[in-house]
């Protein structure tokens, strides 16, 4: 589980710019054999501990099949104030690293400490510690908002909240999952090839909204038959920092792509699609 990005363009602004705002030389291009090897398996390791985080965090939300869940039993002696603190700790936590790491000027002075390549892969293990942490350290608060008893509106209620996780993971391969999740760098990198942006597109969903893959969050978030106040404060947190978040990714999107992104702004609706006016 992870927000990362969701913005078709947004592949082109993952490898970090050059502080002074020149060209920079191919990252690792001639690097030896073993440095090679090693940042592959590191981005592999990486990827495989986002993909174990995604699965249990549908598991978390859904309060299905995991230990620890959102409305797992409070613990003894954790006063609502006390787990309200923890809570709020544990999500300014995850936003902080979350969003300062995806900073193009944060990117450009990271990149003096990790290798270029490894440099997406660390945004994901550093954003699947911050939500791992949230996992295990989350507190239930109690509380009942609203119960679906209806088994059949139940069933689609959980029918929904699994189409919105599924919706955030197609949309990942429609935009380039590997890309994304940092696979495609540290292959490149093995292959001692350049990496290369990929060029802007708008497949599938995105001809309908600009960011389908936070629409997916939103719906796994709040589709539930049963929303307790642990929930609802989770939703509420996240819904805030995700429409924070828009706004951030895209001045960058404007900054680095310019009319062409704004023309696309102006065209398609943000999570909503934008109702066309009937031609006269």
């Amino acid at each position: 589980m992870s927000f990362c990005v969701s913005s078709p363009a947004r592949d082109s602004l993952n490898q970090a710019p050059s502080v002074s705002g020149a060209p920079s030389e191919p990252a690792g291009v001639g690097a030896p054999l073993a440095m090679r090897v090693s940042i592959f398996a590191y981005g592999v390791i990486c990827y495989a501990v986002f993909f174990g985080t995604f699965l249990y965090g549908f598991g978390f939300m859904g309060n299905l099949m995991v230990p620890k869940a959102i409305d797992s039993a409070r613990a003894e002696g954790v006063s609502f104030a006390t787990a309200l603190g923890i809570n709020t700790l544990l999500l300014l936590v995850f936003a902080v690293q979350h969003s300062l790491m995806a900073r193009p000027w944060f990117k450009a002075r990271w990149t003096r400490v990790v290798p270029e390549p490894a440099e997406r892969s660390t945004y994901v293990l550093f954003s699947s510690l911050a939500l791992i942490a949230l996992f295990w350290l989350w507190q239930p608060m109690g509380g009942i908002v609203w119960n679906v008893e209806n088994p059949t509106t139940r069933m689609a209620l959980y029918g929904l909240f699994a189409s919105g996780w599924l919706l955030v993971l197609v949309t990942t391969f429609l935009i380039n999952h590997f890309d994304l999740f940092g696979l495609r760098q540290v292959w490149l990198y093995l292959n001692d090839r350049p990496y290369t942006h990929l060029k802007f597109k708008t497949p599938g969903v995105y001809k309908l909204v600009r960011h389908p893959l936070y629409v997916g969050w939103l719906v796994g978030f709040w589709a539930t038959p049963t929303m307790t106040v642990a929930h609802l404060f989770f939703a509420l947190v996240t819904t805030a920092y995700i429409l924070m978040a828009i706004r951030w990714e895209e001045r960058d999107l404007i900054d680095h792509h310019g009319k062409h992104y704004t023309d696309y702004r102006n065209r398609v609706g943000m999570l909503v699609p934008k109702m066309r006016r009937a031609e006269s």
